[in-house]
């Protein structure tokens, strides 16, 4: 359905019939124009068809965390898929590149990604540093002009679904999470990304409805404070019928029944005391709203008094709404102490199911928002709280914590010789050569270490003893021997290779994957106070190639 309705917003696909990039501002010019300098200048020396290897990785976790998710490929694909320079395109570039020789946008205009193989790990999956979430290799001018838009494309979802995940895992496999940032998002491209993959980082729904329609992801959403002060009193509503849920009878007159239940709620013997008038003008807005969505009625109870107005006020709605048939969703808190006014909600809610016997009453849904993030409601959990759903904005689709990922694009290897980045900072030097990479499991069946060899190696078996060495660092080391190897890295673009095609799975295919694999993972890799570190390797082959090679790049000084 999703995969469909975004075929059908962007058009038709074009190589493999994969759909278009689902923002069509995703051309071959969304890139630097160093990359296309670049591509001339190999053109130019007759290096364009040279076969090159990139790595696309990123080089630390973020938000002070030891995990990340993998977000963005299929836009990859898709973008790849249909990778074609258009006239108009190459006319631009003429006027941008007017040294450029003819001949270069001559083979420009002929260009497409036939000839580029992409490797990666599934998308939703948990990654860690150093390790290429994608291999890309073809012609080595073609691979430069992709590499900004799949930076660009794999940076921010990834960061924003890791984000959402860490939300997940601080609020609870019990809680509903809603991603309500379309508003506060880096304009409207950040605000469709965010909604797609906060879901796939384990939201439940977003109140984005464009994003529900491009990729199916479920939509909620009630009314604001300007709704609930539009209402000036009960006078304001017009039409006060209401048909029972099944059709059998019609209420003439619904206002009336409401304000009976609230004179009931008002004078029961265990509520006596706890409020007195309610706002009026509030309480024709919950009316008003019921009468429009008697199947979904849910409240935002704080505009006026939570407690002395908003709660009862919603109650004596819910309760007229029983008695045709219908079910209140809840309410919503938007403001004050989250923590003691979800409880004291709680504590209302079960004095109106014991008082009237409404069965169930006292587990209706509480959705707390109000500028929400990991912090507080990790905060909340401690303090103890009744809330079942929590909407959240700003600090989860603006990723406010940090502000990037960082991934990178590195050459590792050139018509089959393996090339190395050198720097004074270790963690920017690369891992040469094209690779394979492995995740080993332990006895207990959680991830001990991911591990990456030399292309021809043989792969790690079950059983069998390995050694794991650091990168970089030569005292960190150990054996491993692993009950289960994954191979991490799939074939999704097999360019004119005999290689099968991973296909690409759907959202929520990609979402149950990741929520799968935050199970798998041992909790001290993944809490949010002082995380272990989770082990990223090379095998003791490559380990060995790396600082020879290493050592034959690095210039000798000479001291005088």
């Amino acid at each position: 359905m999703a995969a469909a309705a975004a075929a059908a917003a962007n058009g038709a696909g074009g190589g493999g019939g994969v759909p278009r990039p689902t923002n069509p501002m995703v051309t071959p010019l969304l890139t630097d124009l160093y990359q296309f300098t670049m591509a001339y200048a190999y053109w130019k020396a007759g290096k364009h068809l040279d076969r090159a290897v990139f790595d696309l990785y990123f080089r630390k976790n973020p938000f002070g965390g030891e995990f990340t998710i993998f977000g963005g490929l299929e836009e990859c694909i898709r973008f790849i898929a249909n990778f074609k320079l258009t006239d108009t395109e190459i006319t631009f570039l003429r006027s941008a590149m007017p040294t450029c020789e003819d001949g270069f946008f001559e083979y420009l205009s002929s260009i497409d990604c036939s000839d580029v193989e992409v490797y990666a790990i599934p998308e939703g999956s948990v990654v860690f540093p150093k390790v290429p979430l994608m291999i890309i290799e073809g012609p080595v001018a073609v691979i430069q002009l992709l590499e900004t838009p799949f930076l660009s494309l794999v940076n921010y979802a990834s960061l924003v679904t890791t984000n959402a995940a860490r939300h997940r895992l601080v609020a609870g496999k019990s809680k509903n999470l809603l991603e309500f940032g379309l508003r506060r998002a880096q304009g409207p491209d950040g605000g469709i990304s965010a909604s797609r993959y906060c879901y796939m980082g384990g939201f439940d729904a977003t109140s984005n409805v464009a994003a529900g329609r491009l990729f199916g992801i479920p939509i909620r959403g009630t009314h604001s404070h300007a709704f609930v002060s539009s209402f000036m009193g009960l006078d304001d509503i017009i039409d006060r019928t209401l048909a029972s849920s099944d059709g059998s009878n019609k209420c003439e007159d619904f206002v009336s029944l409401v304000q009976n239940w609230l004179a009931r709620i008002k004078d029961a013997g265990s509520l006596r005391g706890t409020f007195r008038e309610t706002n009026l003008s509030e309480l024709a807005a919950f009316t008003s709203y019921a009468l429009a969505f008697p199947n979904s009625f849910l409240a935002l109870v704080d505009t006026y008094d939570v407690m002395r107005s908003g709660v009862p006020n919603f109650c004596a709605v819910a309760l007229a709404l029983n008695d045709m048939g219908y079910k209140a969703a809840g309410i919503r808190l938007d403001s004050g102490d989250l923590a003691y006014l979800s409880v004291e909600t709680r504590k209302f809610f079960r004095a109106i199911e014991e008082e009237f016997g409404f069965i169930g009453f006292g587990k209706m849904n509480i959705t707390a928002s109000n500028d929400l993030n990991e912090e507080t409601i990790d905060a909340l959990n401690k303090q103890g709280h009744e809330v079942d759903a929590f909407g959240i904005g700003t600090y989860l689709v603006t990723c406010y914590a940090q502000a990037a990922l960082g991934c990178v694009f590195k050459l590792v290897e050139i018509n089959k010789q393996p090339r190395i980045k050198l720097s004074e900072d270790v963690t920017k030097v690369s891992i040469p050569c094209k690779k394979r990479c492995y995740r080993l499991f332990g006895k207990e069946g959680y991830p001990l270490v991911d591990i990456m060899t030399g292309e021809d190696e043989p792969a790690p078996k079950v059983g069998e003893r390995l050694l794991c060495r650091h990168p970089f660092n030569e005292s960190k080391r150990a054996y491993v021997v692993p009950q289960h190897v994954e191979e991490l890295l799939k074939c999704y673009w097999p360019g004119t290779t005999s290689e099968p095609r991973e296909e690409l799975p759907s959202i929520n295919e990609i979402r149950s994957r990741c929520m799968g694999y935050l199970d798998r993972m041992r909790p001290d890799h993944m809490r949010r106070l002082n995380p272990t570190p989770y082990k990223v390797s090379v095998s003791a082959k490559l380990y060995d190639f790396i600082h020879f090679l290493w050592l034959n790049e690095a210039p000798v000084g000479e001291l005088q």
